[in-house]
């Protein structure tokens, strides 16, 4: 039996086909084997979660609401999860949670009562897996055509598909140090001037000088980046009024989080229980 007791995936290229800063639930399609895969997971009782960027909301190019309701039709297509973690902010705003850092991968852990290291993370670029590496959980890359090859040749494992990546962990995935956060099982950072010794964050740290994430690669060619436009002060103004949100809009979908703290379990200026069974990090 699988040792794994949960399976978080990022959203966008790997659950469904990726739609830059899609804020229209018509526009979902699951990726090829997606649902069967997530079923096969839950027969054998593991878990399941999304952990997500969502830059758009920071740059105003969606709103919390946008991302609310194509989690929804997500969820109405592949079924529930267990636990749901997003990321609003942008590249720029130092935050914790975004990808490559591990504070979703924790939060959604400590969330569903689940010590990170018997979680995997399924993804599509090096980001997700920098942040399962520093997490201290599993990796697994499902590598699309927007995946660049140093991250494929950096990933910890490597599947063609999502239910080949599933299928691996539910015959067994082997237990190896690849997983182990540099310094602890909290997933700190290297000390400042310490000497990279991970492929892995070799390509993820690439990617951040770069391009943060697959939304700001293909912004390149699909949309005109308005995040430059946006002065910290409105950002911080749309953080504050998506905060005064109705509580009737906050729970509009029924919250599957678990309320139980448990292993990795966030830190009061960390991620925060957000709408719809969301978890949506506090601006930083």
């Amino acid at each position: 039996m699988s040792p794994v007791k949960a399976v978080l995936f990022d959203r966008d290229g790997t659950l469904v086909h990726d739609v830059p800063y899609n804020a229209d639930p018509d526009l979902v399609r699951p990726v090829d084997g997606a649902r069967e895969a997530l079923d096969a997971l839950r027969a054998r009782g593991i878990r399941t979660g999304v952990v997500t960027n969502q830059s758009g909301i920071a740059r105003g190019l969606l709103s919390e609401a946008d991302v609310r309701r194509v989690n929804r039709r997500i969820e109405e297509l592949l079924g529930p999860f267990d636990v749901w973690a997003l990321c609003p902010h942008g590249p720029d705003d130092g935050c914790h949670c975004r990808k490559p850092q591990p504070g979703m991968v924790l939060w959604a852990a400590g969330r569903i009562c689940v010590h990170p290291a018997d979680c995997v993370v399924v993804g599509d670029i090096g980001a997700d897996m920098e942040a399962a590496r520093r997490a201290g959980a599993h990796g697994i890359l499902v590598p699309t055509p927007q995946t660049r090859p140093e991250e494929t040749d950096a990933a910890p494992r490597v599947a063609p598909d999502l239910l080949t990546a599933v299928r691996t962990v539910l015959n067994g995935l082997a237990r190896d140090d690849d997983s182990a956060p540099p310094d602890g099982p909290d997933g700190a950072e290297d000390p400042a001037g310490a000497a990279e010794t991970d492929g892995s964050a070799q390509a993820a740290r690439g990617q951040e000088a770069t391009g943060p994430d697959r939304e700001d690669r293909a912004e390149r060619t699909n949309r005109t980046d308005r995040a430059d436009r946006l002065s910290r002060a409105e950002r911080t103004d749309r953080t504050d009024r998506s905060d005064r949100l109705s509580r009737a809009d906050r729970t509009d979908v029924p919250d599957r989080t678990h309320r139980t703290d448990g292993p990795g379990a966030a830190e009061p200026d960390g991620p925060v229980g957000g709408s719809g069974g969301t978890v949506v990090g506090r601006a930083p």
